[in-house]
């Protein structure tokens, strides 16, 4: 069974890879005029198009700005980057689920695991959210992290070894590092709405990306999803760590980033609703989030803590 987890995570890289590919090509073809394609791409049309009309439609083109323009239509690669996003997420999401079989836990125990575990949950909040919001010309962003993340996983040490005795809680683990890897992958989402956001501005320059509205919705509904995982799984965190040290916090460099990165995005929720605060400078915060996210992610390999658990 070890040898086919190994095999459905490299099966799964190269189509990571070759659905990256397809999606930056999408937004190249958008990006470069898709009416330059004739006949070949259909109307630009809303992400709901075909399954709901009437005031549906009507309030929700109100709510994200307007018509949408280029950034929703489709192009000849539009089919093919999405069916290979799913075939990715499918493999690396098979590989985990056979290696959880395995290890009879969440397959998430050092950094090549986890590494795994952020790569596919970015791609499944990704699938998720384009299908409520027209998002997949700016896919190639969310795609690309994810697929940083199995790349370098694929240079980590893959074999499966004893965890050391802190770790060896597996209702904790499954739950606490599991709530650690679906938040993570939502705010990566979010991340690259407010990449979109910061490239697009108020002004919304580019026909080909989604409207500052849709990617200020987007952004906000995945931190509103995402924050309160991340905040539960500070807690379990701290209620492992009084069972595995005898204490509750102990400012730990994976502790301090994660509460710095909780700090982040609280601060986000707040300023996005204030005026001075909305637009640019909200976005700004989520990139900073997210850059916290990955030295809490990576914390263990840059500074010496209890967290050090990454298998090198």
């Amino acid at each position: 069974m070890e040898t086919l987890t190994q095999a459905l995570f490299a099966a799964g890289t190269i189509v990571l890879a070759i659905a990256f590919a397809a999606n930056v090509g999408h937004a190249v073809l958008l990006a470069n005029g898709r009416r330059a394609f004739g006949s070949i791409l259909a109307p630009a049309q809303p992400a709901w198009a075909g399954v709901a009309t009437g005031s549906f439609v009507e309030a929700r083109t109100a709510a994200l700005g307007g018509d949408p323009g280029d950034y929703a239509a489709p192009s000849p690669l539009s089919t093919s980057a999405r069916w290979l996003t799913i075939a990715a997420f499918l493999l690396l999401a098979g590989s985990m689920l056979v290696r959880a079989a395995i290890v009879g836990r969440g397959p998430w125990g050092n950094l090549f695991e986890f590494s795994v575990a952020f790569g596919t949950s970015i791609l499944a909040t990704y699938l998720v959210l384009s299908r409520r919001y027209p998002i997949r010309s700016i896919a190639f962003i969310p795609i690309a992290v994810s697929l940083g993340l199995v790349l370098y996983a694929s240079s980590l040490p893959a074999e499966i070894k004893p965890l050391v005795p802190a770790l060896q809680n597996a209702p904790l683990l499954t739950i606490h590092v599991g709530m650690a890897m679906l938040s993570y992958g939502i705010f990566a989402t979010s991340f690259a709405a407010g990449v979109g956001y910061l490239i697009q501005g108020k002004a919304d320059r580019f026909a080909w990306l989604p409207s500052h509205r849709v990617l200020d919705q987007v952004a906000y509904r995945a931190v509103i999803i995402g924050f309160p995982i991340f905040a539960t799984m500070i807690i379990l965190g701290s209620w492992w760590a009084s069972i595995a040290w005898s204490r509750y916090w102990g400012w730990d460099p994976k502790e301090t980033a994660a509460l710095v990165t909780w700090l982040v995005y609280a601060i986000y929720l707040h300023a996005r609703n204030q005026r001075a605060w909305a637009g640019r400078p909200a976005a700004l915060l989520l990139v900073v989030g997210f850059g916290m996210v990955l030295v809490t992610y990576s914390g263990s390999l840059w500074f010496n803590g209890l967290h050090a658990y990454s298998g090198l």
